[in-house]
């Protein structure tokens, strides 16, 4: 499979993907407050999503080991495209969670499945290469979504689900014609007796770069969740421009992700990861140094580097050292990073009411704890040859 016209596509589809996932986000807390949502029920309603790809990610990923990728990358846009158009239809909270449910459930299919894909059609030397492309679609969808959003919240707040879902189906039906199966007929497992439960990924020998994946995702979630409050404080943003910093910081992670094919042949999947934790927390520590706008988009940017590089890099390392099947893998990998983007918020929360500078301190630590993490893991397995 040529890798040249295929990898665009995945692009493309992702950048789709992320893009409904982002136009709802902006809306659906005031959404939820309409219909009579507190401040916890908001903060479940969000969190079922993350708790749904965490628990059901591992089996997507099995099941496109067994059936293929086209189906369960088609199965998970179009669970997207449901939970959308259900959200439009809302007219009470039960409702919302029933849709929020749903779209976790189907849509934890479509990153571990897109991640196999990638490893499927790409060779060892161009993995990371895949990999990045993938990270950049993500973000970019991710950080054009909400503008999108908010433009169609204007004419009424249900409008925004509707150009969601549409453009979910849209792409869905861009995949079944344009997208080829890459995983071979003789290359499909035949169905496993028993269900591995999420406890096998922690037993397994690659654990350490799951709970690299969790660590990473505790500290970028848990900045997420805090940084607009910590900015006002130190710096008197707004909302305005917090959106503008964080765009910039989508960008800086997007444009090194996009790079990701030069920088892996040169110094390697290993290398990168150790570069990314240490750039990371660095950006962490300089946040704490936060006084204006000029700094608080600087500052983010570093951090944003050093966290975009990580994901893919780790994506690329774990698919190389696999015994079992890409997708089994890199569902244990979504799953972790998911269940980062539960406890990461909360954690933050907690820490930042005891000091507002207390979730960036620890998450330099959760960066020191990775690292020494990621060189012990090393030091048990052989760098990969590519």
């Amino acid at each position: 499979m040529n890798i040249k016209r295929v990898l665009p596509i995945l692009f493309l589809i992702m950048f789709l993907v992320m893009l409904g996932f982002g136009i709802i986000i902006p809306v659906l807390p005031y959404y939820a407050e309409e219909l009579g949502a507190s401040a916890t029920e908001l903060g479940l309603l969000m969190a079922t999503y993350s708790l749904m790809q965490f628990i059901f990610a591992p089996m997507w990923g099995r099941l496109s080991d067994r059936i293929g990728r086209k189906p369960v990358i088609m199965l998970g846009i179009f669970g997207l495209s449901l939970s959308f158009f259900l959200l439009a239809f809302s007219n009470s909270l039960w409702m919302l969670f029933v849709a929020r449910i749903i779209g976790g459930f189907l849509s934890a299919a479509n990153m571990p499945t897109v991640m196999a894909y990638v490893a499927d059609v790409t060779s060892k030397e161009d993995r990371g290469k895949g990999m990045g492309i993938i990270g950049a679609a993500t973000g970019l969808g991710f950080i054009f979504g909400p503008a999108v959003g908010g433009v169609f919240s204007k004419i009424s707040m249900e409008a925004p689900f509707y150009i969601a879902g549409a453009l979910s189906f849209a792409t869905m039906v861009f995949v079944f014609f344009i997208l080829k199966e890459s995983l071979h007929i003789s290359e499909q497992k035949a169905p496993a007796g028993k269900r591995k439960p999420i406890l096998h990924a922690v037993k397994s020998p690659l654990a350490m770069l799951y709970f690299l994946q969790f660590f990473i995702s505790v500290s970028l979630s848990g900045l997420e969740a805090t940084f607009a409050y910590f900015a006002a404080e130190r710096a008197g943003l707004n909302a305005v421009t917090m959106g503008y910093v964080f765009m910039i910081m989508g960008l800086a992670s997007a444009a090194v992700q996009g790079s990701m094919g030069p920088l892996t042949k040169k110094f390697g999947e290993e290398r990168i990861i150790q570069m990314g934790i240490f750039v990371s927390a660095i950006g962490l520590g300089l946040i704490l140094l936060t006084e204006n706008f000029v700094t608080a988009a600087i500052f983010l940017a570093i951090f944003g580097v050093g966290n975009g590089v990580i994901r893919p890099s780790v994506s690329s390392l774990l698919t190389k050292q696999a015994k079992s099947g890409h997708g089994e893998v890199t569902g244990y990998l979504s799953s972790f990073g998911s269940l980062g983007r539960i406890i990461g918020p909360v954690l933050g929360g907690a820490l930042y009411m005891l000091w507002i500078g207390m979730p960036y301190v620890s998450g330099i630590v959760l960066s020191a704890v990775a690292f020494v993490l990621f060189r012990f893991y090393l030091r048990i397995h052989q760098p990969v040859a590519e």
